[in-house]
């Protein structure tokens, strides 16, 4: 169960920055630069007034692809479990701390202190992840595991899923390199930050991007048009310590089992 589901969760989070990094719209349909821009004296206070769309994406890839740290709060869409609902914090040591359902069906808590890997179910979670097995092993679970503290190596057996999971160089793997074809917008806040607005198109969904214009251009919000479940991510906490305190109480040693 947490194989598959941390590793999709992964895999999704990775599909949805990879089309922030390169955007599908064609050459041809490459963005004005002077687009939103404004002239003369109210053109030269607009943040970015002279960059570019593409510009600014090369920008905000570089910026949070450098980040040791940071925290990503928000949804992803999955075909085969629909949407998955995450907040993380992470950094490039492999440390981990936050909370993820799937499909709006219960709760799953993780911490990884590079270490140790802490996890806690809710009993609608495991039963959900657990659709398809005999009732009797899915209540043993749920009686074992429901809400309650578990830990295990974090170099064992499954420890490649937490990896892709907790790792931001390899969550952010998929965000570097690429041509983007990003159409600047208007600019506007994010959570009380001053953010400037990129959109890109793939296939008929289009994404905007939000990226700080003070500071590092870091990439600080991502929303899709998608009907339903589409991507709607917040990025915040750059570079800020994982608070990956281990919990204490009755923790129940999974490798001793």
């Amino acid at each position: 169960m947490r194989r598959t589901v941390l590793t999709t969760a992964a895999l999704a989070l990775s599909a949805a920055l990879a089309l922030t990094a390169c955007g599908s719209e064609k050459s041809g349909s490459s963005p004005d630069k002077g687009k939103n821009a404004g002239t003369g004296a109210d053109r030269s206070k607009e943040p970015f007034a002279d960059v570019s769309g593409p510009e600014i994406a090369d920008q905000a890839v570089e910026a949070t692809s450098s980040a040791k740290s940071l925290r990503v709060k928000g949804t992803v869409p999955d075909a085969e479990l629909g949407a998955i609902t995450l907040d993380m914090a992470m950094d490039t040591k492999g440390v981990c701390a936050g909370s993820m359902s799937v499909g709006g069906q219960g709760k799953a808590e993780i911490v990884n202190d590079g270490r140790t890997v802490y996890m806690k179910y809710d009993e609608a979670f495991l039963r959900a992840q657990s659709k398809g097995e005999a009732k009797a092993e899915v209540d043993a679970a749920v009686d074992m595991l429901g809400d309650r503290w578990v830990k295990t190596s974090a170099t064992g057996e499954g420890s490649e899923d937490l990896k892709a999971f907790c790792d931001l160089d390899q969550l952010l793997g998929e965000f570097k390199g690429g041509d983007s074809a990003a159409r600047k917008g208007k600019v506007t806040t994010v959570d009380g930050q001053e953010a400037i607005t990129l959109t890109e198109k793939d296939g008929s969904e289009t994404y905007t991007i939000y990226v700080a214009t003070k500071g590092e251009p870091y990439l600080l919000k991502l929303t899709s048009d998608a009907a339903k479940e589409g991507e709607d991510l917040t990025f915040t906490d750059y570079d800020k310590p994982v608070d990956a305190k281990a919990p204490s109480g009755d923790v129940l040693d999974l490798d001793k089992m």
